[in-house]
């Protein structure tokens, strides 16, 4: 399994946030960059990028940092948040990114969704994101009555192979994964899935690695990195399958 360093760009900023909430937002670099570049330098081999503004405002607000990042350092990185025409996943690619990931434009455009299947499929991953169980949109500030299984279901019968699932609920929180939701989800999964969500430790990691879901090909974490709780050479440790 592959550790996706998280970097949640905020007005600029690398910031987390506690459960999606912008009001509960800690800035932990200036620089988007500069928070790349610490990570490529432990050791990162992919990065997980999210435009936070782009996602509560619907289009892309940070391409420009996209393209810092992907110029400067030699590590792919696959980028979310407000892409919701072809034209911004367009952009997207060009402007660095190994994959695109997709969001509440999947969920509630499918005409958009078969475009961008058709010409990137290989690129594209869809994020499903729950809060209370139920699939969260538009920067996590709406919530639909469809749940995380039945979303994958339906994304699936649409030809997506990859999603990146996150119980909003926990995320910032450094509790560790709900075991049971996670074998549901990868039960669901017909293709391939990386976790995110409320990572706090080397043991949260190594319950994941432990489990043997041979979907799940990485985990995404943020605030466990920042706050030092482990190291990436740490988390590429624990995710090794015993």
């Amino acid at each position: 399994m592959i550790l996706y360093p998280a970097i949640d760009i905020l007005d600029g900023q690398a910031v987390r946030l506690v459960r999606g909430d912008f009001d509960e937002s800690t800035v932990y670099r200036d620089s988007p960059l500069e928070a790349a570049r610490s990570w490529v330098e432990a050791g990162a081999r992919f990065l997980h990028l999210v435009d936070l503004d782009g996602a509560k405002s619907g289009e892309p607000a940070h391409l420009d940092e996209l393209a810092k990042i992907t110029s400067e350092l030699d590590v792919p990185v696959q980028w979310g948040g407000g892409l919701r025409t072809i034209e911004a996943v367009r952009d997207a690619l060009k402007a660095g990114a190994e994959r695109v990931i997709l969001g509440t434009a999947a969920i509630t455009d499918p005409d958009f969704l078969d475009s961008v299947l058709g010409s990137h499929r290989d690129r594209v991953i869809v994020s499903v994101d729950t809060r209370g169980g139920m699939v969260a949109t538009k920067g996590w500030l709406e919530t639909t009555t469809i749940d995380g299984p039945e979303a994958i279901k339906r994304l699936q019968q649409r030809g997506v192979r990859r999603f990146v699932y996150t119980n909003a609920d926990r995320d910032g929180l450094e509790q560790g994964p709900d075991m049971d939701e996670v074998r549901r989800i990868s039960q669901a999964v017909r293709g391939s899935w990386i976790f995110s969500g409320g990572i706090g430790t080397t043991e949260h990691l190594q319950q994941l690695a432990d489990a043997r879901m041979v979907n799940l090909g990485g985990v995404i974490t943020g605030k466990a990195l920042y706050e030092k709780r482990f190291t990436i050479a740490e988390g590429h440790a624990a995710l090794q399958v015993r």
